[in-house]
């Protein structure tokens, strides 16, 4: 989709809610592609509750879901321009803008999901949040977003031999590219909505998502594999454009914080539930699971670790996260 079609789809919205944007009211919409039952929907669907209650109504948010208003390149895109407000974006693609988001991509990065917490949470996770000001970027919170396994069609994966020559779905994300070929697969960056179908007709033997993800989108009908090896934890993040940031007041930014905060709390505790859930009915429906040993596809990625150690920004940021 056309970044000057979404304009326009923006204006129209704009035109067609003016009645009830007056001056006492403001609306924040904000865009996402993600199914609606998603445990990162459910999670903004908090965030504009808490935000409504906060602000006794003054402030609200306006989900735009589905990739209505375009994929989470063109999203970013927008909020740059001021056209959008709010995204969600995953971290693999916001590294495109940022670098610093690049860390997020690194293979088995993080200890256990209590570390990862930390890290969101703490002074990393806030240092990088900030690091999107030079690009008219503002990051509010990371989102749950699991760790991402492999799930692939004929055959299952439980060593990085099995992966060879394999094509399988990536992210628009440079490292995720890198980590594929280092396992020695063809990674095959396709949009997520085009994914499915590409699954089907056996343009790419795999993919590699977390759990709520693979089941949602329903590819759990295509790919009877699930080999959770938990590669990466690449989070989402919840990005404000600092125009819109501008329009409100000390007031209005304290309220939407709030709100961010309440959101996240319970966006983690649904992704956790989720997770339980969409496992257990993949299993239901007949996909099978492994747990592979980690050990060898840490090894087999090492050097892709090592060489991203002497980059010196991202160097810190690995060392950082690894002394927490």
């Amino acid at each position: 989709m056309k970044i000057k079609h979404i304009i326009f789809l923006f204006l129209a919205a704009i035109l067609s809610n003016s009645c009830a944007e007056i001056q006492s009211t403001k609306t924040l919409r904000l865009a996402h592609s993600v199914d609606t039952q998603h445990p990162v929907h459910n999670g903004m669907i908090v965030l504009g509750e808490s935000l409504e209650r906060i602000s006794e109504g003054k402030l609200k948010v306006q989900i735009y879901p589905n990739g209505q208003l375009g994929g989470e390149r063109e999203s970013i895109e927008l909020l740059q321009m001021g056209s959008l407000y709010i995204a969600k974006v995953s971290a693999g693609v916001l590294e495109n803008f940022i670098p610093e988001y690049k860390v997020f991509s690194i293979p088995y990065l993080f200890r256990d999901k209590d570390h990862m917490h930390d890290i969101y949470d703490g002074k990393v996770g806030k240092g990088i949040l900030s690091q999107g000001n030079k690009f008219n970027l503002e990051g509010l919170t990371f989102y749950d977003a699991g760790s991402r396994s492999f799930y692939t069609k004929s055959t299952p994966i439980n060593s990085p031999d099995d992966i060879k020559d394999m094509k399988i779905r990536v992210m628009k994300s440079n490292m995720a590219i890198a980590m594929i070929n280092d396992l020695g697969g063809a990674p095959t960056p396709i949009s997520y909505g085009e994914l499915y179908t590409a699954l089907q007709q056996g343009v790419v033997s795999g993919a590699e998502n977390n759990i709520p993800s693979y089941f949602t989108s329903k590819h759990y009908e295509v790919c009877k594999f699930l080999s959770l090896d938990e590669h990466t934890s690449v989070p989402d993040v919840l990005v404000i454009g600092t125009e819109t940031l501008k329009r409100l007041s000390d007031e209005e930014k304290k309220w939407l914080n709030q709100a961010v905060e309440e959101s996240k709390v319970a966006q983690r505790k649904l992704w956790e539930e989720s997770e339980k859930e969409c496992l257990e009915k993949a299993v239901e429906s007949g996909v099978q699971v492994f747990y592979p040993d980690k050990k060898p596809f840490q090894e087999a990625t090492v050097e892709l670790v090592n060489e991203f150690k002497k980059d010196p920004l991202l160097g810190a940021l690995i060392q950082s996260i690894q002394n927490n």
